[in-house]
């Protein structure tokens, strides 16, 4: 059984050495494994327990730190050499663990030819300087648009006008907006289309656009043709950029039809809970929602495509994987940990919970099958990054961290309004070069 508590390992690890003592049995290491969720970590427990059966020596310990302190406390453990002995990364934080030699190489670890059994979307997003930093978990895939078909039903609009949507700088070509005013109502039941709208009552949204790097901002960037980053420069003070950034804050502060930026900035998952509690009719996210959507509607609800922008349907793709600590105590122990998390048997759990997509790929069936048994169909996730379809990279570089850090504030004052578009992504870009230049 795993241990989620420091309080509660130390204390079982103290019985185990008491008991070792007198019977004359063997000590067991404890190998931790920090994650930021909580559904993947009960996965785990079940993956765990199988591998503590077949390697009796040795203890895992996972341990769920909130994505929204995760980097901070994994930054700060790190630098005083008491981080866990594995660890989480994607791909926007691995280089710089990666360039720090902070992490094992993967394939000086597990072998050069054990990353054949993994996604190789995932295993690109992980390789640096041709060698690869972590063992690959969790596949993303790409973004859709969950949509609540109650709300739909209301307003006469058929999820198939949502799967044919396109969104446009140019109005006489954007009927995504339309979609969304007809599906935003106010206290006394109007819709935004129609004449005596109140936006200052609002009672259901009609999506919950706002400043969600993975969800929204990258897609709308890439089906743009605009830019993020290049290489690992910041480059988003760009015309296409700066159309599709225009238009989320006006769908925002102008027509009223997704959550105020001060509710929306303040907490990454409001989108998440508005949709569940039926005041947002589309909501634009990725599988890591799939399981909270599932779990907590209580309204009818489907999965469409997400809308198509001028250069197409364009999706962010993501992956997350398990790095070993490069200053870890027990080597031989996280070597055996990182094998069984990329391996098909240590991985399946995932898959089988329906928590996420598995990056092993004999183990994704059975997250297939687990959803097929729940009637979802997650195809549209999975069409969006098909062989043939255009992606955005997601971000990356050494000085990430710092780039994200120095530009969040001015994003979040433009997504608010109270910063203009033009300036505030020059300022942004300005201000994130300078801090990963340094």
């Amino acid at each position: 059984m795993l241990k989620r508590h420091a309080a509660l390992a130390i204390a079982a690890a103290s019985a185990l050495m008491l008991s070792g003592c007198a019977a004359g049995s063997t000590e067991r290491t404890t190998v931790t494994v920090r994650v930021w969720d909580s559904a993947v970590a009960d996965a785990y427990e079940t993956s765990f327990a199988a591998f503590e059966r077949e390697n009796p020596d040795i203890r895992v310990r996972v341990d769920v730190v909130e994505w929204a302190d995760y980097w901070t406390k994994l930054r700060t453990d790190v630098a005083a050499e008491t981080a866990p002995d594995v660890f989480w990364l994607n791909n926007s934080y691995l280089a710089g663990y990666a360039d720090s030699g902070s992490v094992l190489d993967v394939g000086q670890t597990l072998g050069k030819d054990a990353s054949k059994d993994w996604a190789p979307s995932v295993v690109s997003q992980f390789t640096r300087n041709d060698k690869l930093w972590a063992v690959p978990q969790l596949s993303d895939a790409g973004i859709a648009v969950y949509y609540n078909a109650d709300l739909l039903d209301a307003a006469g609009v058929k999820p198939a006008e949502l799967e044919e949507a396109t969104w446009s700088p140019d109005a006489t070509k954007d009927t995504f907006l339309p979609l969304a005013k007809k599906l935003t109502k106010d206290a006394a039941g109007v819709s935004a289309d129609q004449p005596g709208f109140n936006p200052a009552a609002p009672a259901t949204y009609g999506t919950g656009l706002g400043y969600d790097l993975q969800a929204v901002l990258l897609p709308f960037i890439g089906s743009n043709g605009g830019k993020y980053q290049d290489g690992d420069d910041f480059a988003f003070n760009d015309p296409k950029t700066s159309e599709s950034v225009s238009y989320l804050v006006n769908a925002i502060n102008g027509a009223k039809v997704a959550p105020p930026a001060a509710s929306t900035n303040a907490d990454g998952d409001f989108a998440r809970d508005a949709f569940l509690q039926g005041k947002v009719a589309m909501f634009q996210s990725g599988l890591y929602s799939l399981k909270a959507v599932h779990d907590g509607a209580d309204f009818r609800w489907g999965v469409a495509e997400l809308p198509a922008g001028p250069a197409g349907k364009v999706s962010v793709t993501n992956g997350i994987a398990a790095a070993g600590n490069a200053a870890t105590k027990h080597p031989d122990q996280v070597k055996k940990v990182l094998a069984w998390l990329g391996s098909a048997e240590g991985n399946a759990p995932v898959g089988a919970s329906g928590s996420a997509v598995p990056a092993v790929t004999a183990a994704q069936k059975q997250y297939f099958d687990y959803w097929k048994g729940q009637d979802v169909d997650v195809q549209p996730f999975f069409d969006v990054i098909a062989d043939d379809a255009k992606t955005i990279a997601p971000p990356t570089g050494a000085g990430y961290a710092k780039g994200l850090a120095a530009y969040d504030p001015i994003f979040k004052e433009i997504f608010a309004g109270t910063t203009p578009v033009a300036d505030g992504l020059k300022k942004a870009q300005e201000a994130a070069n300078a801090a990963i230049n340094d």
